[in-house]
Parts: structure tokens; C-alpha cells; sequence
């Protein structure tokens, strides 16, 4: 009797369930008083609505019949100041994201219960009820495909007149919290995956056609903002600048792949609109100014910033149309005269539109030529047109060095490096229309018409013409080692290797003069540092160097960021003078020795250098612990090591006094360490480690008023953090450390410096023996032979 008293609560029973049905249905207004009741009761059908989707049937045809959604509409009605908005649309959020079968979707959908729940009129303003809002927006739309669509959107006579879900959700798309954005956004791909054509008819229609054009605008926004902040830099350069200049990139970035997505999706009215926008909102405007045209927009800015924002758009947002009307704006800037007038407004600007497009380049063909013929085949659009033309008519356009042509031979480094950037990432495109990349000649293109149009126009380009000069600025850039930023002179290096091997193209002798002094400017630097305080680590630098440039050469366009474009905004020199400025030059000669060699492979050979073989090791300075050893190259502290080459001394301790030691400087290999030794309190003739530095960067020097004072200089610095520390930009406030050894008389303190740098010389004897098939024979061939032939 007692265990059947005491029988098991089933609460996920069907019997629990309608006892929670009719308390709900007992609630007549909802109040501060009831409202965890209701939250409670809500929970819990939400519980077994979602158990009973899955295990029992019958819990939600009991759903469907009490038509429960129904009840969470009277809920919210009756909600009042109770604040049940947000744990109602919580729990329902939960509910339909953990259904499953079509059967209780394609009923949660029907009724109009979704849409009465979407347009009820909530007070977003109080709490935080925003994002639970659009937590159940973006619920409903991962549940919706083609068949259940249908159920959300109000449609007469074959047009969709409303869709309470697309709509209200908009109206979150520019909210200030990014998590409620990212959902927008995803909410909005869902629905452009699942859309049929009445509903795409409703997409890129007014008024909802006009959030596209706030997305160009808000990123039109963003580029205004990053152009402010690039032109503070250059006056005002600060850690602060720059991190935010980097997060409004990064945002801005973040905007640019959502209209990747919105491509991907792969619906030529919704791409077509798209385009339109970015064309007539952004990037016409955006060029009208860059390209020096006369006519004026509302967009101007600078042109490094302009640059920067093509380069990235074209490389994440790749597509035929955005491709072909940019290099068309480039190459022919009157392309843009027509449209002028209608780029800030809704434009209709695309590279498809083959009749309009042919107009524009007739007029350009006239003004650059009164006697230009036109016979023109059947077929033929403007590309093919424009192909006609003959060399003095772009003698004309190279003379008067507009365009871009004006930023390729600005004094500007920046500037040259971001147009040539700009070209590259349009001729390293698959989209662009083969004359178009014939036009730019960078790369050659097959001429599949036979008639050697694209060929002629390949050899009659402006920037095969400017060719020369162009080899020539980035050869200057090269050699200016004194004047350029390391950053700088790589990335001058890569288009040097990327035109070299588009073009198969082989130096000038004047071009090759250029190369040779700028090789032996970049090696004597090198050589410099074999004297400098960091030269032990110039072996290992040299490896990773080599390394990384490789593959920096071999990169693509396409994938090369070129926020490097926007790096001379805020370069910093270095101050000078300590242990970090030191090894920021020996990093940077290393470089740009290595950047010289392999260029050097590309030049005279056409192709990447092979792998060095470097069978160098280090005697690590940290090897494991040993409390013995007979070879002090290998000690570490607490090690015993012999006092034999040990010279007697003293240091003084601010807290434990004067003690006396002895220092043993030694070199094996790239290895070299100066030990500080106490004598072993057993063993007379050993001596325990207490302190090692590197023997380079000591630099001894003997006190000018204490001649038995021996100064040494110990890097602090720790290279292994300098990734980090580069990365942070941050000033240096390390002080270096200084060691002071006293001797017995001044003898003894000149034997102790001659010691010290007898080995530091026989270190740095090593090192350059390993550096020597690079530094001084001819690796890889000779320039001096190549200028001969």
C-alpha cells in the first residue's frame, strides 16, 4: 500500500503534461507576482515538448490540439510589465531548434502563430530583450526550407506581400552589439538558401532591396573611418593608432566575407543586386577620384587608403563583373565619365552591360584619337575595340602618366608598391576578361580569336611600355637600405620576382648594375654585423630567414595581405643603442641578405633557389644540468668545472658583499660563454657555476678611473620573445645588464680583457667560416658574368 502511495513522478508523462496545459490555461494575466510560475511552467512544456518530438508521439499531437502556440501568443498579450518576453522567446527558441520531425515544424509554422509572435510589439528599450529576440528569429529561420517557407511570408496574386521574419530581422542588422549582428546575418543567408522566386522578387525589391545598399554603405562608412585614421598616423603614430587601425580592418574584413557569403549563395538576381550596389556605391565613386577623373563624389579617399580597399575587396570578393569593371576603370579611366552623374544614386554599373560598356570605351577611343579607325567584326564587344588601337595612341596615355600610371611613378614608395599591387591581384585573376589582362601586361594571355588582338594589345600596353621604369623604382627601393624599412624592401622584392617571372623577362644592363650594388650594399651590412654584439645568432637567423622568404616569394596576389600597403603610415626607426635596436639590425641585414640571394636565383635563373644544405649545430648555452663536467663549453649552472684557464677575481653583490670568483671565458663552435665560478668548498681545483653570458655583446672595456675594473656589457634580451615583442610594437624599457669584475692590479685586468676577446674572436672566426659560401663566393652564379653577356 505504502510503495503504491509513493509512486515514481513521471514528468515527462502525458498525463504531467496536460496538468501543466491546464495550469497555463488557468492564468489570466501575467504579473510580478505569477511571473516565475509561468517561467516555470514554461520550462517545463518546453521540457516534454521536445521529449515527446522525439520518444512519444502522443505529448505533441496533445501540443497540436490544445494549439499551445496559440497560448504563448495570449502570454505575451497579457504579459503586461511582467517582463515574460524574454524567458517566452528563450524557451520557445529552445523548443524549435530541438524539433525534428517535418510533421511538428511545418505545424509550429502554420496558423500564423510564428508571425504573430514576430510582430508583436515589444519594448526593446527595457533590458536585454534584443538578443533573445533574435535568438528566436534566427531559430525559426534554421528550421525553414522550401516547403515550410511558404507557411512565414503573405503572398496575393503570386507576389509576396509581406515576411514579418526577413522584415523585423532587418531592422537588427546595423545593432550595435556584434553577436546580434552575426546573427542577422546568418538568419538572412538561411533565407536566401531556401527562397523561391516570389520571395527573391520581394528580396531585391523596395523596400527591402534597400538593405543592401545600407550594407555598401555602412562598409563605404567603414573605409571613411580607416582613411581618418591612416591619415592621423602619418602625423601622429602611436601603439593606440594602430591597434585601432588593425580592429577597423578587421571589421571591416569581417563585412567584406559577408558579401562573400551572400555570392556564394549562387542566385544570379541576388548576386546581380549586389554587385550593383558595390559598383555604384562604393567602388565607382571610390575611383573617380583615385583615377584623377573630373568629375566629383562624395567618396574621397587617400589614395594609399584606396588602394588598399580595391586590392582586399578584389581578393575576397572575386567576382566576374566586380573584376572587369575595376580593371576597366583602371585602364581607361573616361570609362567612368558617363556614369559619373550616377554612381551615388542607384547606379546600374557592371561590366555586363556589353553595349553600354562598348560606348563608354568609343568615347575614350576618340578622345585619345581623332584618327582612330573603327572595324569592328561581327561579335566584337568593346574589349575587342579598344584592341585596335595603335601605338601612338598610348604613347598618349603613358606621356600624360594619369591614372594610375601617376601613382606607379610617384616618389611615394607606398604609393608605387599599392598600384603595382592592385594590378597584380587584377592580372593574377581567373575572372578577367583576357584583353583586359593583356591590357594590364603582366601576364600573357592565349589569343584563342586568332586574329592577334590580344597579342598586339599584350605588346602596346601602357605598363609593358613603363616596364623599365618600373624594374628600376623597385630596384632603388631595394638599394635603399639606409632609407627603406626592411618590410618595405621584401615586399619591393617580391614584385621584382613576380614581374620577372610573368614577364620571363631578363635585366637591362643598367637594371642589373642596380641589382649587383644593391647585393654588395646588402652583404657588407651583413658583414658589419659579423662586429656587432648578436653575431652568434646570425647562423640560426640566417636558416629562418631563409625559410620564410621562400615562401613570401612564392606567394600569391591572391593571398598576400596587403596591409603592408598601409604599414609606411606608421613605421617607427629604431632609437639606437640597446641590446634589442642591436639584434633588430642584425634581423634586418640578415633579411635583406637573404631577400638579395634569392632574388638573385630568380634573376639569373628564372626560377626559385634550392634548399640550403646547413649541417651547422649549436652547443646549446642551456644543456641539461650535469653536476660534473671536464669541459666547460658544456657547463650550465651549478655545474663543476675545472679552475684551470680560470682568472682569479671579484664581484661585488648588493646584498651578499664582495665575493671572490673566477672567470673562465670559453668557445666552441657558434657556442661561446663567459662562466663566473666559485670555488668548490671540497675541491681546490674545481669551481662551481653560479652565472653565464654570452660572450657577444660583452665588449670589454677596462675603467678609465679604476684600471683594475673590467665593464661588461650582458644582453638581456631574450630573441625567442622577439616575435611578441614585434607583434606589440612596444618601445624598448629593458635596461641591459652590466657586470663589473675586479682584478688585483691593472696586468691583470688587460690579461682578462685580452682573454675575453681572444675567444669572442675565435666564436666569431666560426661563425663567419659558415657564412662564407654566402657571404663572399659567387652562390648561385654571378651578376658581374650575366652584365658581360
Amino acid at each position: 500500500m505504502w510503495r503504491s502511495f509513493w509512486r515514481p513522478f513521471d514528468r515527462f508523462s502525458l498525463h504531467y503534461f496536460k496538468h501543466i496545459i491546464n495550469a497555463l490555461q488557468d492564468i489570466k494575466i501575467v504579473n510580478n507576482f505569477n511571473r516565475e510560475v509561468v517561467i516555470e511552467i514554461l520550462q517545463s512544456m518546453v521540457e516534454i515538448v521536445t521529449y515527446g518530438d522525439r520518444h512519444d508521439p502522443s505529448i505533441f499531437e496533445c501540443f497540436m490540439e490544445h494549439q499551445l502556440l496559440a497560448e504563448f501568443v495570449r502570454l505575451l498579450k497579457i504579459g503586461g510589465n511582467s517582463r515574460i518576453e524574454a524567458p517566452l522567446l528563450q524557451y520557445l527558441s529552445i523548443m524549435i531548434q530541438n524539433l525534428h520531425s517535418e510533421q511538428a515544424i511545418y505545424y509550429c509554422f502554420s496558423n500564423e502563430y510564428i508571425n504573430s509572435i514576430i510582430t508583436h510589439h515589444y519594448e526593446f528599450d527595457v533590458g536585454d530583450l534584443a538578443p533573445y529576440y533574435v535568438s528566436f528569429l534566427r531559430a525559426v529561420s534554421g528550421k525553414i526550407n522550401r516547403d515550410t517557407l511558404c507557411l512565414l511570408v503573405k503572398v496575393q496574386e503570386d507576389t509576396v506581400m509581406s515576411f514579418p521574419l526577413y522584415s523585423e530581422a532587418l531592422k537588427f542588422a546595423h545593432h550595435g552589439e556584434k553577436m546580434i549582428q552575426t546573427a542577422i546575418r546568418s538568419l538572412a543567408l538561411n533565407i536566401y538558401n531556401v527562397s523561391d522566386d516570389m520571395v527573391y522578387q520581394f528580396i531585391t525589391s523596395p523596400p527591402a532591396s534597400e538593405y543592401f545598399s545600407d550594407l555598401v554603405l555602412s562598409l563605404r562608412k567603414q573605409c571613411l573611418q580607416l582613411d581618418s585614421i591612416v591619415c592621423d598616423m602619418e602625423d601622429n603614430c602611436s601603439d593606440k593608432k594602430r591597434s585601432e587601425l588593425i580592429l577597423g580592418i578587421d571589421k571591416f574584413l569581417d563585412d567584406l566575407y559577408y558579401f562573400k557569403d551572400l555570392f556564394f549563395v549562387a542566385e544570379s538576381r541576388l548576386s546581380g543586386l549586389v554587385t550593383q550596389k558595390l559598383l555604384g556605391l562604393l567602388v565607382v565613386p571610390m575611383m573617380i577620384p583615385l583615377m584623377q577623373l573630373t568629375q566629383t563624389t562624395g567618396l574621397y579617399l587617400s589614395p594609399v587608403t584606396s588602394l588598399y580597399i580595391l586590392s582586399r575587396l578584389l581578393q575576397v570578393v572575386d567576382r566576374k563583373e566586380m573584376v572587369n569593371s575595376v580593371a576597366s576603370l583602371v585602364l581607361y579611366p573616361h570609362v567612368a565619365s558617363g556614369a559619373g552623374s550616377a554612381t551615388e544614386g542607384d547606379a546600374k554599373f557592371s561590366i555586363s552591360e556589353a553595349d553600354s560598356l562598348s560606348d563608354h570605351f568609343n568615347a575614350m577611343e576618340q578622345i585619345l584619337s581623332s584618327s582612330l579607325t573603327s572595324n569592328e567584326a561581327d561579335g566584337n564587344n568593346g574589349f575587342e575595340h579598344l584592341s585596335q588601337s595603335n601605338s601612338s595612341d598610348q604613347n598618349i596615355v603613358q606621356n600624360e602618366r594619369n591614372g594610375i600610371v601617376s601613382y606607379i611613378f610617384s616618389d611615394h614608395q607606398g604609393l608605387l608598391l599599392a598600384s603595382l599591387f592592385l594590378l597584380l591581384v587584377l592580372s593574377e585573376s581567373e575572372d578577367l576578361d583576357p584583353l583586359l589582362c593583356s591590357a594590364i601586361g603582366f601576364s600573357q594571355t592565349n589569343d584563342e580569336s586568332g586574329h592577334g588582338s590580344i597579342r598586339k594589345l599584350f605588346e602596346q600596353s601602357i605598363f609593358m611600355k613603363c616596364m623599365p621604369q618600373i624594374f628600376s623604382a623597385l630596384l632603388e627601393i631595394l638599394g635603399s637600405i639606409s632609407t627603406s624599412p626592411v618590410l618595405t624592401q621584401w615586399h619591393a622584392g617580391w614584385f621584382l620576382q613576380k614581374l620577372v617571372v610573368s614577364q620571363k623577362a631578363t635585366l637591362s644592363h643598367h637594371e642589373l648594375q642596380l641589382f649587383n650594388a644593391s647585393f654588395h650594399q646588402s652583404r657588407e651590412c651583413l658583414v658589419n654585423e659579423l662586429s656587432g654584439c648578436w653575431f652568434d645568432q646570425i647562423p640560426d637567423t640566417f636558416k629562418k630567414e631563409w625559410a620564410s622568404c621562400k615562401i613570401v616569394m612564392e606567394e600569391s596576389s591572391r593571398k598576400k595581405d596587403p596591409f603592408f600597403i598601409l604599414e609606411h603610415a606608421f613605421h617607427k626607426e629604431s632609437s639606437e643603442g640597446s641590446n634589442f635596436d642591436a639584434w633588430k639590425r642584425m634581423l634586418d641585414a640578415t633579411k635583406v641578405f637573404v631577400l638579395h640571394l634569392q632574388l638573385k636565383s630568380y634573376i639569373l635563373h628564372g626560377r626559385p633557389p634550392d634548399d640550403i644544405q646547413i649541417n651547422w649545430k649549436r652547443n646549446s648555452m642551456t644543456s641539461p644540468r650535469r653536476s660534473h663536467s671536464s669541459d666547460a663549453s658544456s657547463a650550465s649552472f651549478g655545474s663543476e668545472v675545472p679552475l684551470g684557464s680560470g682568472v682569479l677575481c671579484k664581484i661585488a653583490f648588493s646584498k651578499v658583499g664582495v665575493r671572490d670568483i673566477y672567470m673562465i671565458p670559453v668557445a666552441k663552435g657558434m657556442s661561446g660563454k663567459l662562466l663566473l665560478v666559485e670555488k668548490h668548498p671540497f675541491h681546490s681545483r674545481r669551481g662551481i657555476v653560479f652565472a653565464i653570458a654570452p660572450l657577444a655583446g660583452l665588449s670589454p672595456k677596462i675603467d678609465e678611473n679604476h684600471p683594475t675594473w673590467l665593464h661588461l656589457q650582458i644582453r638581456e634580451f631574450n630573441p625567442k620573445h622577439a616575435d611578441k615583442r614585434s607583434n606589440q610594437n612596444s618601445s624598448n624599457n629593458e635596461v641591459d645588464g652590466r657586470w663589473t669584475l675586479g682584478f688585483p692590479d691593472a696586468e691583470a685586468c688587460e690579461a682578462a680583457r685580452l682573454l675575453i676577446a681572444q675567444e669572442t674572436c675565435k666564436q666569431r672566426s666560426y661563425v663567419e667560416s659558415l657564412l662564407a659560401p654566402f657571404l663572399y663566393d659567387n652562390y648561385l652564379g654571378s651578376v658581374a658574368e650575366t652584365q658581360g653577356e
